[in-house]
Formats: structure tokens, sequence, C-alpha cells
């Protein structure tokens, strides 16, 4: 049955965000912030490995040598496009939304939004999506499953409850891509898929800078970049087609 790995994603979100959050009280602060900023460690490795894309074989020859450009043209286009709709003020209104209904605590929406954007941003998502929507392959979003609960629980043992919350995004964010495997398969080719893996990791690293309290950059207004970087790399292979 196809939409499996999501379910089973977002059962691990849940999962993970409640031990952590059930668990918060009762550990040290000291150890809270020291879980966090592990894992703000490995998601910026996580990033800078994912971004080195942008200098890969698979973009290289897509789109030639200018191929760190195209994504840092996409991420400065996306960031205009991000800022002008405000796309974190309107994450941030859906989280105080469902923080107003359920009586959440002061953390509750800065833990939904950077849970919300930890496991939205990034290749597996999308390519374990398509996998599942297309074959019913639950591989790809097994392994993401894991990931996101381990990392849930690190967060929700800091942030607490609106880490569960994030489960909403994931649902309806990958959900919607297992919907629509089967019309986008066509056009997820290798380049485009290293473009928007290098846009996204450069999405990582801001997440990780975040998490380490080194930078307050607002990441879900960047965004669009994940889109705008295939979409271009997709328009120059087209025209240089003869």
């Amino acid at each position: 049955m196809r939409g499996i790995g999501t379910l089973l994603n977002v059962a691990a979100i849940a999962a993970g965000a409640s031990v952590g959050a059930l668990l918060g009280d009762r550990l040290p602060e000291r150890l809270r912030e020291t879980l966090v900023a592990g894992l703000g460690l490995f998601t910026l490795a996580l990033g800078v490995q994912q971004a080195l894309a942008a200098f890969g074989d698979d973009l290289a020859r897509a789109v030639g040598q200018p191929a760190p450009l195209l994504v840092l043209g996409a991420l400065l286009a996306g960031g205009l496009c991000g800022e002008a709709v405000q796309v974190e003020g309107r994450l941030e209104r859906v989280g105080e939304a469902i923080k107003d209904r359920l009586g959440g605590q002061a953390t509750f929406v800065e833990g939904f939004v950077l849970a919300s954007l930890v496991a939205c941003v990034g290749p597996l998502a999308v390519l374990g999506a398509f996998a599942d929507g297309l074959h019913g392959d639950l591989s790809l979003l097994a392994v993401k499953s894991l990931l996101d609960g381990f990392a849930m629980l690190a967060f929700a043992s800091s942030l607490g409850w609106g880490v569960a919350a994030s489960g909403l995004a994931v649902l309806v964010y990958q959900g919607g891509l297992t919907a629509l495997a089967a019309v986008l398969q066509q056009v997820m080719t290798p380049d485009v898929v290293a473009a928007m893996t290098a846009a996204g990791g450069l999405l990582v690293i801001a997440i990780g800078l975040r998490l380490l309290n080194l930078a307050r950059i607002r990441v879900a207004n960047l965004l669009p970049a994940v889109l705008l970087a295939p979409l271009a790399t997709g328009l120059i292979v087209a025209l240089q087609r003869p």
C-alpha cells in the first residue's frame, strides 16, 4: 500500500518526540544542551556533505562549471521569494495555532519549526517518498524514520512537545510527494536530484548553525531554493538539447 512509509515516518517522529518530551524534565539541563549540540554538529556535517553536490559530477555534466553559481543563484532567489511571502512566519503561525489548541509550552513553536525543517529538508524525504509512491519501497523512508526518531528525541528533550507536531508537516509534505510520485518521476534526473541535494544541503547547514546558536537564520524563508535549483537545472538542460 502506497503511503505506508510516510505513516511510519510520522509514527517514528511521534515516538521519539514523546520519549524526549517525557524525559526532558528529568534530564539535567547540561545533558539536554549537550544532546542538542551533538545533533547540531551532526546536522552541520550532513549539510556540508549534501551541499558538496554543487561541485559534483552529475551537476557539472548538466550545466557545466557554473554549477555552484546556479545553486547560489537559487539560494538568493529563494531567499527573496521566501522573505516576500514570509514562509517562516506562516510556519510559526501554524505552530502558534497548534500550541493554542493544545496548550503547549513556550518553546512549542521553536520546536515545531526546527523539527519540521529537519524532517522535511533534504533529498531523503523526496527520494523516499518517490520510492514509496512508485514501487511501494519503504527502505529509504525506514532509514529516514530511524534517523528522525532519534533526532526528535534529542530535540524534544530540550524543546518539548512542539517537536511531535512536526509530524503533521511531514504527513502533508511527504504524503503529497508520494501521491505525485508518478508525475514527478519523469523530471527527477540525476542532475536535478543533485541540484536539489546541494540547495537542501545549504539549508541543512543553516539548521545546524541555528541548533548550535551560532546564527539565527530564517531557514524556512530559504526553502524556495530547494525548488528553484532543480527547476533552473532542468531548464538549462532543456535549452542545451539540439
